[in-house]
């Protein structure tokens, strides 16, 4: 979308992603630029407009840090997601796209319980708030994951706890309509940083594969299934709606069609998927 500058997002699984289930990063995966076949919902981070005419596409993934950022372009985002019928997933990077000594996890922790960044948050639920497009907030993912990709990632529970209780607490007071996505990557161990069932109205989960990591570490191909039925039984213990809040498949043509022609049929073993 113009106006929201994704250059520098960094980390090595969002050069890989080739297609994505309601939050896509595609970035020449050499595979057709249009939705996977199948019913389930589908959505794209899509900031090239590829998409734009693919009806299948009801869900527009956007990514933002809370610095940094010019904040008018949601509501270009949010014309764009109406001229097409899509709801709007955002979300929310705690971190600043500049480097800058601020990109530390303790600087981070501590100036979230010192309402360092309230205005921030404030700002951008401001905004939130006057769009017309359903919105869904994803603030803080894949905090289970602790292979230094995220500064907010790793941290102990209770510590990552209090900060999306601050934080949702003051996106609601801004935009009390806003759906929360709670986000792990879906790894054993993401029950520790379940917030409450207040905080959360939909529990996303990421899923990647990648063919060469599969075959050096595992010795085969594997599935979506694979990769996403432990996932998703963890995320749905919590009674929630459960949604595929990041995916990506890269390999050769048949690892690739295999992934494409699973990611979005309705299977009976997944009753909580809903996106």
């Amino acid at each position: 979308m113009k106006g929201i500058d994704q250059k520098n997002r960094n980390g090595r699984r969002r050069k890989m992603l080739a297609a994505a289930l309601t939050a896509a990063a595609v970035s020449g995966a050499g595979v057709g630029i249009a939705a996977p076949p199948g019913e389930v919902p589908f959505g794209v981070y899509d900031p090239d407009g590829d998409f734009a005419r693919d009806t299948e596409v009801v869900i527009e993934h956007l990514f933002l840090p809370w610095e940094d950022v010019y904040l008018p372009s949601l509501n270009d985002a949010d014309a764009y997601a109406r001229e097409r019928n899509r709801a709007l997933l955002v979300t929310l990077e705690p971190w600043t796209w500049s480097r800058s000594e601020r990109n530390t996890a303790r600087y981070l922790r501590n100036g979230i319980s010192s309402g360092e960044y309230d205005a921030n948050v404030a700002a951008v639920c401001n905004v939130l708030a006057t769009l017309q497009s359903p919105v869904t907030l994803r603030w803080g993912h894949e905090m289970d994951d602790d292979n230094g990709q995220f500064i907010w990632a790793g941290w102990e529970p209770q510590d990552y706890i209090a900060a999306y209780h601050h934080v949702v607490d003051l996106c609601r007071k801004s935009a009390p309509q806003i759906t929360v996505m709670w986000s792990p990557l879906g790894d054993e161990g993401m029950q520790d940083y379940y917030p409450g069932d207040e905080y959360v109205d939909l529990v996303g989960v990421s899923v990647f594969g990648l063919q060469a990591w599969d075959q050096a570490k595992y010795g085969h191909d594997r599935t979506f299934d694979e990769i996403f039925a432990p996932r998703y039984e963890r995320a749905a213990a919590f009674g929630k709606p459960v949604v595929v809040a990041e995916l990506g498949y890269v390999g050769d043509a048949d690892y690739v069609a295999m992934w494409e022609n699973s990611v979005r049929q309705v299977k009976p073993e997944y009753p909580a998927l809903v996106g």
